[in-house]
């Protein structure tokens, strides 16, 4: 199915597949009263994004049950080919000790310097994908 811009409507399945595949996303938050976006590596928990994160980082600040968006996709410029995933939901902070250490056996380790023992946890309320394809096949 296409949206009325051409673009090809993503199944929820399909975003939860291309969303457990890729490596880096951005989670758009708010930062003293205005929008934030941070690039983040994460993993996928079931029906949540899970981030790691610094005690007393702005990120760590904006999970108190805050709802954010969350977005992964892939682009090729060469071929004008590519998806865009969006969750939406509530972001909050892992406070459970059991819970911190299941999650701290989950394959996520972060990229940026420094401790990053805390985790945030996205639950997915919504979720929307879109792929655009060349325009010969949108057409099609």
């Amino acid at each position: 199915m296409f949206d009325s811009k051409g673009l090809e409507v993503l199944q929820p399945t399909e975003c939860l597949r291309l969303l457990s595949e890729a490596p880096i996303g951005r989670i758009v938050f708010t930062d003293q009263a205005l929008p934030a976006v941070q690039p983040v590596n994460f993993v996928l928990d079931g029906d949540s994004v899970v981030i790691r994160t610094a005690v007393g980082s702005k990120l760590a600040a904006a999970a108190r049950n805050s709802i954010v968006a969350f977005e992964v996709d892939d682009i090729d410029l060469k071929y004008q080919r590519g998806w865009s995933v969006t969750v939406v939901g509530h972001a909050e902070m892992v406070t459970d000790t059991s819970e911190i250490d299941r999650l701290s056996t989950l394959p996520l380790r972060p990229w940026a310097p420094g401790e990053r023992n805390h985790f945030v946890r996205i639950r997915m309320e919504l979720i929307h994908g879109r792929r655009i394809c060349p325009p010969a096949q949108a057409a099609s």
